[in-house]
Order: C-alpha cells, then sequence, then structure tokens
C-alpha cells in the first residue's frame, strides 16, 4: 500500500492517511513500526533496493558479450522481476528521480551504486565487433537499446491493469524475438564477415 502510494504521488503528496486506510490499520499502527512517514519512505527505498538487485541486477549474466543477447536477458529478468511485485518498480521511479527527499547519505550512496551497476551491466563488455562495419557502433549500440527500451515499455502499457503474475508471456516473448532477429538483420554482420 505505501510502495503504491508514493509511486503515485511521489514523498511530499503521499498521504499516510490514504496508507493505513488502504491497508485497513490504523494510523497508531503505522507509527508504532515507523516513527515518521520520512522513516517509512527510508525503509521502502532500502526494501526496493534489495529486491531489485536480488531479483534482477544479480542474476544478469555480465559476461554475455553480444549486446541483443544481454539487453534480451535484461528485459526479461525485469520483466520477471516486476511480475513479482510491480510497485517495487515504480516506486523505484520515483526515488531514483526524486531530488526533492532528503534521504541520508548511506542511502544516496545505495542509489548511485546501482545505478553505476546498472549501467556496468548494460554497457561493460559488449563486443561492438559484431556489428557491420560501414556503420557507427555507438549509433548501433544505441538504436538496438533505444528499440529494446521502447518494446518493453509498449509491452508494459499494453498491459497495464492486468495482475503481471497472471500473465502468459510466451507469445510477447514470441513476437520480441522476432524483433531481435530484425535488429541483427539489419545491425550485426553477417557469419561471413565475422570470419
Amino acid at each position: 500500500m505505501a510502495l503504491a502510494e508514493f509511486a503515485s504521488h511521489g514523498y511530499q503528496k503521499a498521504s499516510t492517511n490514504r496508507i493505513v486506510k488502504a491497508a485497513g490499520i490504523g494510523k497508531g499502527m503505522l507509527f508504532y513500526y515507523f516513527t515518521s512517514k520520512q522513516e517509512l519512505y527510508e525503509y521502502l527505498v532500502k526494501y526496493s533496493l534489495e529486491f531489485i538487485r536480488s531479483r534482477y541486477l544479480n542474476k544478469v549474466d555480465a559476461d554475455e558479450p553480444d549486446l541483443i543477447e544481454r539487453l534480451t536477458q535484461l528485459a526479461r529478468l525485469k520483466m520477471e522481476a516486476q511480475a513479482e511485485n510491480e510497485e517495487v518498480f515504480r516506486f523505484s521511479g520515483v526515488f531514483l528521480l526524486d531530488g526533492e527527499t532528503r534521504l541520508p547519505e548511506q542511502l544516496q550512496e545505495k542509489i548511485e551504486l546501482m545505478k553505476r551497476d546498472g549501467y556496468r551491466l548494460m554497457y561493460e563488455g559488449i563486443d561492438k565487433s559484431r556489428f557491420r562495419k560501414d556503420l557507427d557502433p555507438d549509433k548501433v549500440f544505441h538504436l538496438i537499446r533505444w528499440s529494446i527500451d521502447g518494446y518493453q515499455q509498449e509491452l508494459l502499457a499494453r498491459l497495464t491493469g492486468q495482475k503481471l503474475a497472471d500473465i502468459d508471456f510466451a507469445p510477447y516473448w514470441e513476437e520480441f524475438y522476432g524483433y531481435l532477429a530484425i535488429l541483427k538483420t539489419s545491425f550485426y554482420q553477417t557469419e561471413e564477415g565475422l570470419g
């Protein structure tokens, strides 16, 4: 309930009254566990960082040198984690972009570390020599990444309102792999070019 409240309204406009009403508990119960709205928010940030790291980032094979394979892996793992707890990812968008809430330095450092790890998992160790020689490898990299990100956002928009844990993703992955095949045909060297 609290994740959804902060995800929808941000820190400043989030209401502990709405949180306790949605949870069906008294306000005293909430403040028995958390002394303030700030403490609750910080707890949720910690929980979200741990969830994203354990259910998503730690599962990525960072040794995969193929960009499309790496990004496919990231997309699949993120969708699986979102199916488990969509609100964590909605809330993480708030605290990752929110400059209005003062978080303790230790928590800010954990957020920065997660950002760096996410960047590393996406960018480091990619073998750009697989891309066609007549194309700028950095532009190819970004076009492929934008294509995969765009598909993921479109898919999430199509699935909005449905419970992600109940959805059969097989047809969506089949569609996704069709797009990936087009990206490889468009931007990768042929087998002869690699030899």
